[in-house]
């Protein structure tokens, strides 16, 4: 027997903008949690992409890393960002680790590597990774909160 559930519905999504993460309690009443974050645009895009990845936001194209609490391209070269299930900082023909290569210069520039074989991964999950690498580039200069995500009324 295969159990099925519907995702949840996209009905009640709304804008969120930096302003809602000073003033109102995290989505389910829960405090914000990144509260201690100085850059409250990027604590409101961390609180949103929290709430959308639980309505079917994939965590592999999030701007933004909970773990690290900072724009996803400011961490992505960190060893806990490689999956090698999955090919996200993989390169499966030389089986090791892609390097990844950030210029935060405006507008900024994201490249994939591998030492191993030469040849710039071209994978749909490393693909993803140069998505949203780039997306947190654009978002860390100048993108607003209120544009990036929606995020369920609580």
């Amino acid at each position: 027997m295969v159990l099925r559930t519907s995702p949840p519905s996209r009905a009640r999504l709304r804008l969120v903008s930096s302003e809602d993460v000073r003033t109102r309690p995290r989505a389910g009443g829960r405090l914000d949690r990144y509260g201690e974050i100085a850059d409250r645009r990027l604590a409101a895009i961390l609180a949103a992409e929290d709430v959308a990845e639980e309505h079917g936001l994939s965590a592999h194209v999030r701007t933004t890393c909970y773990v690290h609490r900072c724009w996803v391209h400011q961490c992505i070269s960190d060893p806990l960002h490689v999956l090698v299930v999955t090919g996200h900082r993989w390169c499966r023909r030389c089986d090791r680790t892609v390097d990844v290569e950030i210029d935060e210069t405006f507008p900024g520039s994201v490249e994939l590597y591998c030492d191993g074989c030469g040849v710039p991964p071209d994978t749909v999950a490393n693909r993803e990774v140069l998505f949203a690498c780039r997306t947190s580039l654009m978002a860390m200069h100048g993108g607003e909160a209120s544009t990036l995500y929606v995020v369920p009324d609580s």
